[in-house]
């Protein structure tokens, strides 16, 4: 269980393909060592760490870790896309009797989105996102309301102007300066890939409601 509240970013020094699974290999940046079978959210995806060391990286002696994605996760998520040297969004799971400062994160994303805008803002950035959108997929709860929560590469964010026409849904939101610098959102640009993971409260209302209405 996350919160959403990224707490760095990792980069990626290794990506290994071993049949229908990725291995990728990432600088620790947490200051503390991991430990195996320990859960962090890569981009929003939970991922257990399979193998810790230290390696050589660029000529300098850095600790770094192992996390398996499989098939499926790959097929659901931007990790596919990965290449030695990008940056992540990581956040280890949350402590039971600590504040909850975004919302309720499982680490399960939904689907991937494409950015159609990015902008300055007077210091604040804007970006609105497109993502398919079915009628079996609103019924599971894969769409966003005003105000609500949402999850984007694993940052816990507040939806504004969300919207739905034809096979696509819309989601905007607003992130501060600081978000912005420590996480890979000042990355993102036009047609970049983000996933999205919605909010697991609405996806209980919304199943419940189209069970009833069957």
């Amino acid at each position: 269980m996350f919160s959403g509240i990224v707490e760095t970013m990792a980069q990626v020094v290794k990506v290994e393909t071993e049949q229908t699974n990725k291995h990728f290999t990432l600088r620790n940046p947490f200051g503390e060592p991991l430990s195996i079978d320990q859960s962090i959210a890569h981009n929003g995806v939970c991922l257990t760490v399979v193998k810790t060391n230290d390696q050589m990286v660029n000529g300098e002696m850095v600790n770094v870790y192992t996390v398996t994605a499989m098939q499926e996760t790959l097929r659901l998520t931007n990790l596919d896309l990965l290449q030695e040297g990008d940056w992540v969004n990581v956040e280890r799971s949350m402590l039971m009797g600590g504040r909850l400062d975004g919302h309720i994160v499982q680490g399960h994303v939904d689907q991937m989105a494409h950015c159609i805008e990015a902008k300055e803002t007077d210091g604040s950035w804007y970006y609105r996102f497109e993502y398919a959108s079915t009628r079996e997929m609103i019924e599971r709860g894969y769409f966003c309301v005003d105000k609500g929560s949402v999850t984007i590469n694993g940052v816990s964010l507040t939806v504004c102007e969300p919207d739905i026409k034809g096979d696509k849904g819309y989601v905007s939101v607003c992130i501060i300066p600081y978000t912005h610098e420590e996480t890979n959102f000042k990355y993102i640009k036009e047609g970049t890939v983000v996933n999205i993971e919605f909010d697991i409260l609405g996806k209980y209302l919304s199943r419940y409601a189209a069970i009833l209405n069957k």
